[in-house]
């Protein structure tokens, strides 16, 4: 595929270097294209298409949002068993568009439909004709603009022009280069593990940076693997590792109307047939696949707008899981947290203030709250050992901050992350659409 060097070195994210990321390289089944199609004033790839050329099984879960973008829309009416592409545009959401914005997506459907079913005659020694409900889309940015139905369409057949078989490390980062909006990093994951005895990759790319609070997904993201899965099995394991993932990240406290994380499943490695996720041939591939969505979760966090510090909320005994994930969202979307972090102000008051509007029942005695290795809170008191000066110091000099509240109420754990609220936050989303 060939690289657009003046898009790709102009892109503001390359201040990530190749080497901060892992070495994904091929994978069989998945082919990747980016263009420019000038959504945005500035040159940049803005459209990315994967091509699954045989077809690959699929499942997805999305935002819970009332109001959807039309992409969700289209995605939820599709009842095909095989997809045969999915494209992503950033710089508009198709979110609030109405008719015209679903309208949108069927004319671009329908022709990569008719471009990808010649490229089949083409390339293909038993060619298959590619329908429109075989096409995923993901759709990122403003919400309420009207959606380029005609740029994206002219630049279709660019895309299935710069189509090529063979993956490699540059062709991911460009991908996931072009799916971001406000985000300052490309999010990339990785790992590789077996079923059965049968060796398989696992790959991942997200885009997210603001608007980002759990009720789904939180964000766009796409994980790929040349395992062959069924659609349901892909689901529940989906739906069982979302929970303490993208479901345990918050950047605002806002859920997107275009939530979407998908995984593909191309089936080019012929491992043993599974019916169960409970399958023991399974529980390296569970694994690595919450390996992966942790890793583009917490990328998601670490690059929030405006954030300076990447932040941890681990809490601990609890009676239910339910009450800890209410304790550790309450703590994370607290703005006064957040921002008496962003000020290195180690105001414990706020963490208690946040754990006490969460609505759950607790018991003060038993209480405890450390900030890093530090003691703050012993037995629903401040501990004896607890210095501030230190925490001041702990707050400034370090880029990760783990708060962890235990209740000693029970045996439920859950862990949130999030980051900082700093001035920047306000200036990216006060002048995000100039």
């Amino acid at each position: 595929m060939p690289i657009n060097l003046k898009n790709f070195i102009k892109s503001h994210a390359l201040n990530s270097k190749m080497n901060d990321f892992q070495d994904l390289d091929h994978i069989d089944g998945v082919s990747i294209s980016t263009v420019c199609a000038n959504l945005y004033d500035k040159p940049r790839d803005d459209l990315v298409m994967f091509y699954f050329r045989d077809g690959t099984n699929y499942a997805s879960v999305y935002t819970q949002s009332k109001i959807v973008s039309e992409n969700i829309k289209w995605n939820l009416s599709i009842k095909s068993k095989k997809i045969k592409s999915l494209i992503i545009n950033t710089r508009n959401a198709n979110a609030f568009t109405g008719p015209k914005g679903y309208q949108g997506l069927k004319e671009i459907a329908e022709e990569i439909s008719l471009q990808l079913s010649k490229k089949q005659i083409e390339d293909e020694e038993s060619p298959k004709k590619i329908l429109p409900n075989e096409i995923l889309f993901g759709c990122t940015g403003t919400i309420g603009e009207m959606y380029p139905t005609e740029k994206i369409k002219n630049n279709i057949s660019k895309l299935i022009e710069r189509i090529k078989y063979t993956q490699n490390k540059l062709t991911w980062i460009k991908a996931a280069l072009g799916i971001m909006t406000t985000d300052l990093k490309p999010k990339l994951a990785m790992e590789e593990c077996e079923i059965g005895k049968k060796k398989v990759k696992i790959y991942g790319i997200a885009k997210g940076s603001g608007m980002i609070f759990p009720n789904m997904a939180t964000t766009l993201g796409y994980v790929f693997t040349d395992a062959e899965l069924s659609n349901d099995i892909l689901f529940k394991l989906l739906k069982k590792n979302i929970e303490t993932t993208f479901n345990a990240i918050s950047c605002d406290g806002d859920t997107s109307t275009n939530d979407m994380v998908s995984i593909f499943s191309t089936g080019k490695v012929k491992n043993p047939i599974i019916d169960n996720i409970n399958d023991k041939k399974m529980i390296n591939f569970d694994k690595a696949l919450h390996s992966v969505l942790l890793n583009l979760a917490k990328r998601v966090v670490a690059d929030g707008e405006g954030a300076s510090k990447f932040i941890s909320v681990n809490v601990t005994k609890s009676k239910t899981e339910d009450d800890a994930k209410k304790i550790a969202f309450s703590i994370a979307n607290s703005p006064l947290v957040k921002t008496a972090i962003a000020g290195c102000d180690p105001n414990w008051g706020r963490i208690i203030m946040a754990i006490g509007k969460a609505g759950v029942d607790i018991k003060i005695h038993k209480l405890s709250i450390k900030l890093g290795s530090l003691k703050i809170i012993e037995k629903g008191q401040l501990s004896k050992m607890y210095i501030e000066s230190d925490a001041a110091v702990y707050m400034k000099e370090e880029k990760k901050i783990d708060i962890e509240v235990e209740l000693n109420l029970g045996k439920k754990n859950f862990t949130a992350y999030t980051m900082d609220l700093t001035k920047k936050y306000i200036e990216i989303n006060g002048d995000y659409r100039s």
